[in-house]
């Protein structure tokens, strides 16, 4: 476990927008910053990052948290896990005690995957840089590439011996377990059982995912028999750590600079993002010959909306800029298309031109994707009913914009550049937009009649309806806790003046007639607010945001997440009057619902009654209890009926 005093030196050093700023491209609003949620598919920011409270709160689909809970969430790390990822961030030192055996058993399958995947990208690279055949071979194919140390340090780049079991066996000296090395992808098993490397003889490409891990290997076979022309590539196997379809190739590398320009370059291979990364050019990513899905889509909209797909000008780069686009339009994103010229791949035109070249190149000569789109399919179509197909794709692919002007700005482009009416391609615009939603809407049908129908809802309980009253006094608790409301009372029994802050006036009310909250939890932030109040230096926020308990923390981060939605000078500066109001209006509220809750406990079992004395008893303890509501009514200002 890693003790209270680490745990506060990392949460002291973690800075929540450096941190999440490795994830998500966030821009500065006021005192907060703003960005596309992770957490749902976000098409308008409705992130916010709060660095002065140290927290996250996404306002469309409720994700709230601190910088440790951000970590949790998105890496799908634990509490621990996420505490040392932050510690290696910022150079801090992590001394835990022995794990036991069964602790180890229990850090999971996927940490044991990322630091076999680690080990070997290691084991691979240095191969590359110290091993006889791994200079003569693999470094030998990346200096014909012209790939500089630094580049090939910076991409981890490495090579796998030709023979058939040199990880494997390296690996399990070393002590890794033989299911990882399966599970990873990075050696299979023969027909009898052996370990066999998966990459063996190939030089290798790590996928690095956002975070910084290796959650993923390319090799490239280099065939002396084809005198190194081959190009063969064999991948990871998709596993509990790594789907092709969510991952994309150079995005670690790339991502600060996908910020900073607000714009991604999208090419298909590994060495071609390498090269551009060596001329200069960072904010790139490969997709490595895959259809792009929605899932890589979304990852790259968190950085920027700009996209600009680079093919070489061949049939093949025509084709791939085609495919998956209706999905970055559907998506949001701003598509442009630029097919290098001479057949030349993003790889050859970054060797050859230099960095200010290929953004001038880029610059000058990408084309709106429509526009694209157009001239490609259009270009020497006479065949009317080619024609008509053409057209018919290019509207559909206007379709799926979601931005009503931007489509009809397109549909205007088009109509210029077809000749066809503007009113007609609207029309059929129209018609792949009423039938798109009526696919949509049959397919929500279909899921909703396979999934199991949930039970009919029940009124919610006096007791359910109240504990939105508790949430709101442990609010009040955990964002003022430490806060005086009640000043120079006198003690009875001490004849000494007290004062009393939020905590311990609300744990003093209910402790008043052995009132307690239904959520445990809720009882615990109490009775550690009431506790801490003793130290001067108590900050109820901070205290709770911070604490080890994980629950807590995120229930905190929950509670005071709703604080920075609005500028600071439009929040309403509370004084010590109106948050004692508050707070004792609060204590009204929890104290009416729990008579209420009662009350109709007693009134339920008076039917069921049979002896004359026991249900008279009844008759006046409901009595009783209408009278305290009442009363309690009356000091809310609410009039009861019944």
């Amino acid at each position: 476990m890693i003790d209270r005093a680490t745990v506060d030196r990392i949460l002291d050093a973690a800075d929540i927008v450096d941190v999440i700023s490795e994830f998500v491209s966030l821009r500065k609003r006021g005192t907060s910053y703003k960005g596309l949620c992770p957490f749902h598919d976000d098409s308008t920011p409705s992130f916010s990052v709060s660095p002065v409270r140290g927290l996250y709160k996404c306002f469309s689909c409720g994700a709230a948290g601190n910088v440790v809970n951000f970590i949790m969430r998105h890496e799908q790390m634990s509490y621990p896990e996420s505490l040392k990822w932050l510690a290696n961030k910022y150079h801090i030192e992590v001394r835990e005690r022995e794990l036991s055996t069964e602790e180890k058993l229990q850090e999971g399958q996927r940490e044991s995957m990322f630091l076999v995947n680690e080990w070997a990208a290691k084991y691979f690279h240095n191969i590359l840089t110290h091993d006889v055949d791994g200079i003569a071979i693999g470094m030998q194919y990346f200096r014909s590439r012209g790939f500089r140390d630094d580049i090939i340090e910076k991409f981890q780049l490495g090579f796998a011996l030709s023979a058939r079991h040199s990880l494997a066996d390296e690996a399990l000296r070393e002590g890794y377990k033989k299911e990882f090395l399966v599970s990873t992808g990075l050696c299979f098993e023969n027909e009898s059982g052996e370990l066999v490397d998966r990459f063996s003889g190939r030089v290798i490409f790590p996928w690095i995912g956002v975070s910084g891990k290796v959650t993923a290997f390319g090799g490239r076979l280099l065939d002396s028999r084809t005198k190194g022309v081959s190009q063969k590539y064999v991948n990871s196997p998709d596993s509990l750590i790594y789907h092709k379809e969510r991952e994309l190739y150079g995005i670690f590398q790339a991502k600060k600079a996908i910020a900073k320009f607000n714009l991604v370059y999208m090419v298909e291979g590994y060495t071609d993002v390498v090269s551009m990364h060596q001329n200069g050019i960072e904010n790139v990513v490969a997709n490595s010959g895959t259809a792009l899905s929605v899932y890589q889509i979304r990852l790259l909209h968190r950085f920027t909306p700009n996209i600009v797909l680079l093919y070489d000008g061949d049939e093949a780069g025509r084709h791939a800029a085609l495919r998956g686009t209706d999905m970055l339009l559907a998506e949001g994103m701003n598509v442009k298309v630029l097919l290098l010229p001479d057949g030349q791949d993003p790889d050859e035109f970054a060797r050859n031109h230099t960095a200010e070249q290929f953004r001038s190149h880029i610059e000058e000569n990408q084309t709106d994707f429509i526009v694209f789109k157009i001239n490609i399919l259009l270009r020497g179509v006479t065949d009317p009913t080619r024609r008509s197909a053409a057209i018919n794709s290019i509207v559909e692919s206007i379709a799926v914009i979601k931005d009503p002007i931007l489509r009809d700005t397109y549909i205007r482009e088009c109509a210029n550049r077809t000749g066809v009416p503007e009113a007609t391609l609207m029309s059929q615009m129209n018609r792949f937009i009423f039938s798109s939603r009526e696919q949509m809407q049959r397919e929500q049908q279909r899921k909703i009649e396979k999934e199991p129908q949930p039970e009919p809802l029940r009124p919610a309980t006096p007791m359910q309806q109240a504990t939105q009253v508790e949430r709101m006094l442990v609010q009040a608790i955990v964002r003022d806790g430490e806060k005086v409301i009640i000043s120079d009372v006198r003690d009875e029994e001490t004849g000494q003046s007290v004062s009393l802050n939020v905590a311990q006036y609300i744990d003093y009310d209910l402790g008043l007639d052995n009132l307690t909250f239904s959520n445990p939890i809720y009882n615990r932030i109490l009775a550690e607010a009431k506790e801490q109040s003793q130290n001067s230096d108590f900050r109820a926020e901070e205290y709770f945001i911070h604490h080890p308990d994980i629950e807590i923390a995120q229930l905190a981060a929950e509670l005071c997440a709703e604080q920075f939605q609005l500028s600071e000078s439009m929040q309403l500066k509370k004084n010590e009057n109106r948050l004692r109001d508050s707070v004792i209006h609060l204590i009204l509220d929890f104290r009416k619902d729990f008579i209420e809750h009662h009350l109709k406990e007693l009134q339920a079992r008076l039917p069921l009654e049979t002896e004359p004395e026991r249900i008279l008893e009844l008759m006046n303890d409901i009595k009783r209890m209408r009278e305290v509501r009442n009363a309690l009514a009356k000091k809310l200002g609410i009039n009861i009926v019944v």
